[in-house]
């Protein structure tokens, strides 16, 4: 069965037929057509596999999860895929990363999004732990879903990663988290993670070594 669904979300990359004066790659998710641009030099600017997953999750799971009209935030957005396949499917997406990969996440998110979308996404710079309450004040920041993609990986910036998630997370707030495991390090913020959260893995793919978790805040709306 994993390899099977794992087959079914990597047959939703494809590739262009000639060759492009820049790098891109093509998918397919909510009934469109997707070219994201990447750059292989920088990390964040290149579509992993946990991304995949997610918004295989986002599709396939459009009634239990259904987007249409939620507030949504994705932290390390990259490329953007995420935020554009949870626009596709009706939701109000923030798309956020540090401000040296804004102006490719802002190009994927129009040339991607433009006219095709209930709400039109919009692109903000989130440098982890660094000034959320001045960015987005408790007061007035509601988000319905958190979204992330693979941004647990060999960083020293895991405690800011930590104190981002608990400040943007509301108590009937929905984490939807995708995570390749590569070093005992993601091990380890998960155990840390979930002094905080309530932590559910939805998927399991072994041969991706990827998991996608659900989570909420402790005591808080199940």
């Amino acid at each position: 069965e994993d390899e099977q669904i794992v087959a079914e979300i990597m047959g939703r990359r494809f590739f262009p037929d000639f060759i492009a004066y820049k790098t891109w790659e093509g998918f397919r998710f909510a009934g469109h057509e997707i070219r994201i641009t990447e750059a292989t030099d920088c990390y964040g600017a290149v579509v992993w596999p946990s991304a995949l997953v997610l918004c295989y999750f986002l599709e396939t799971n459009s009634k239990q999860c259904n987007l249409v009209d939620k507030n949504v935030i994705e932290i390390g957005a990259g490329t953007g895929l995420v935020s554009i396949v949870a626009s596709l499917l009706g939701a109000f997406v923030t798309a956020t990363d540090l401000p040296e990969l804004l102006g490719n996440l802002q190009h994927n998110i129009l040339q991607n999004t433009k006219q095709k979308c209930k709400h039109q996404p919009c692109v903000k710079e989130l440098s982890w732990g660094i000034d959320l309450e001045k960015n987005f004040p408790r007061s007035s920041c509601h988000f319905d879903y958190i979204m992330a993609a693979d941004v647990v990986y060999h960083h020293p910036f895991l405690d800011e990663l930590l104190l981002t998630f608990d400040h943007l997370c509301k108590d009937d707030t929905v984490i939807l988290w995708a995570m390749k495991f590569r070093l005992e390090n993601e091990n380890r913020f998960v155990d840390r993670f979930q002094t905080l959260f309530d932590l559910e893995m939805v998927s399991n793919f072994p041969s991706l070594n990827i998991a996608l978790y659900k989570a909420m805040r402790k005591g808080g709306m199940k």
